[in-house]
């Protein structure tokens, strides 16, 4: 074991580093120098959790000792609600609690659908002081779910399905895909493209993606609605409709403004290793006002991509929507406390839920989504889940789960899929039904949406073995 390849882990030149090394050759002999590895990425990632180690105690009390120039977090952290707990890993509820000891942090809360992430979890609602956290927006800013409904017979879905397919399959583009003949919007008009470099340097790509989708965990797909609530809103009346839902964010243009102002942040604020994908921007400053202007730009440019994908889908069709409904997460909203006070509201992976404010939460691909109504509970900071939570890393779906379990699920569901992974398997998914039961008291359900012929980014292994 060398020091070379802790650096390599994200230790620094400290005292620590020597510590780490010295465990490694004296008290972790009997593992493997991969398990080594593991052990000290895993101490290095939350040492709190090895205070009371009685191997790596001394170490774990040395990385939580502030460094030079760094921002303590404060002792105990503020409390905050927690809804669906028995279905939540203890990562994700560590990484809650190191967010609740922010010296910024004003209030928090954790949705069933939670699990572990880069700094805040998803799941995680965070409120702070003037105070805007990228990596607590997350890498996909704006990420959203739209839903276009149609006054169409669901039993088209069935005597026409192959006319369905073909219209994903030309209208949709995910990945790397791109159409050949790109649809201008206004969105490239904003004098942020003019204004902001790393915006600036984005516009070429964020036009030729356009109307496209990504890959993981994004899709369209045709479905049935069935409202079982009315919604004035839209003057929807209780019943069964053909519906187009679709999941996707800002692309390249909101990764990138992640991974620009995430870099400035972890410099100008240095915290300590458990928490350093917090790092924050004031937004007195000029990188915090730069990145909430970027932010918000990546939030309305995945709008106009669904927006584009709604249009292309409506002219297949050849119809007009009866109702667009759309919600997004991963974004920082201004809003404002019981007393009057302003707070910057994160929701990495959860959805507004304000009173009255609707939204869609999904399930998978084989099981049903939801259409609310927030009720605007102050607990949750006016918040509920983006969708069911994953149970299952990626991984662990890749080796665990085969095509052909994947496949009887979907065919006992009825389900007719177009690409996708392993990976993106409902069995990697938490029960919705728990996610939803778990926070009856934040919405209110208006009605159901069941996926039937679903597009995602294409993995070819699966593909060929279906």
């Amino acid at each position: 074991m060398t020091g070379t390849q802790l650096l390599a882990i994200g230790f620094t030149q400290s005292k620590a580093l020597g510590m780490a090394l010295e465990l490694a050759q004296s008290k972790l002999t009997l593992f493997t120098e991969e398990e080594i590895i593991q052990l000290l990425k895993q101490v290095l990632a939350q040492p709190s959790t090895y205070v009371d180690d009685e191997i790596f105690s001394e170490l774990a009390v040395e990385l939580l000792k502030p460094a030079s120039g760094e921002i303590a977090l404060n002792e105990s952290g503020l409390p905050y609600s927690i809804y669906g707990a028995e279905a939540i890993e203890a990562g994700a509820l560590q990484q809650m609690e190191t967010a609740m000891k922010l010296p910024v942090t004003i209030a928090g809360a954790l949705m069933p659908d939670a699990h572990q992430g880069y700094g805040l979890p998803i799941g995680g609602v965070l409120a702070t002081n003037n105070a805007v956290i990228p990596y607590g927006v997350g890498v996909d800013i704006g990420c959203r779910m739209c839903m276009t409904i149609y006054d169409l017979p669901v039993s088209s879905l069935d005597e026409k399905k192959e006319d369905f397919k073909k219209m994903l399959i030309n209208n949709t583009k995910f990945g790397q895909a791109t159409f050949k003949k790109t649809k201008d919007h206004e969105i490239f008009e904003r004098k942020e493209f003019k204004e902001l470099s790393i915006v600036r340097e984005m516009k070429d790509r964020a036009w030729q993606q356009i109307g496209s989708s990504g890959g993981g965990n994004h899709f369209v797909e045709f479905g049935i609605a069935e409202i079982t609530n009315e919604i004035n809103e839209y003057n929807l009346h209780a019943g069964k409709y053909v519906a187009v839902l679709s999941h996707s964010g800002s692309r390249g243009l909101g990764a990138n403004i992640a991974r620009h102002y995430t870099q400035i942040a972890m410099e100008a604020c240095k915290l300590p290793q458990e928490a350093k994908h917090l790092a924050w921007l004031d937004l007195a400053t000029e990188a915090g006002q730069e990145y909430w202007l970027a932010m918000n730009l990546a939030g309305d440019y995945a709008s106009a991509c669904h927006h584009q994908i709604h249009e292309r889908m409506a002219i297949g069709l050849r119809e007009t929507p009866l109702a667009m409904i759309e919600n997004h997460h991963n974004f920082a909203w201004k809003e404002k406390d019981a007393n009057g006070n302003e707070l910057i509201v994160h929701r990495k992976g959860a959805t507004p839920a304000g009173a009255g404010v609707l939204g869609i939460i999904p399930g998978s691909m084989a099981t049903p989504g939801f259409i609310v109504r927030g009720k605007g509970q102050a607990a949750s900071i006016n918040s509920a889940s983006h969708g069911a939570g994953r149970t299952m890393s990626r991984t662990k779906a890749k080796e665990t789960l085969t095509a052909a379990q994947v496949s009887k699920f979907l065919s006992d569901a009825g389900v007719e899929l177009i690409g996708s992974g392993l990976d993106e398997a409902p069995m990697a998914y938490k029960d919705i039904h728990r996610v939803m039961n778990a926070q009856h008291e934040l919405v209110e359900v208006l009605g159901s949406f069941i996926p039937k012929i679903v597009r995602m980014c294409g993995d070819e292994r699966f593909k060929e073995v279906d």
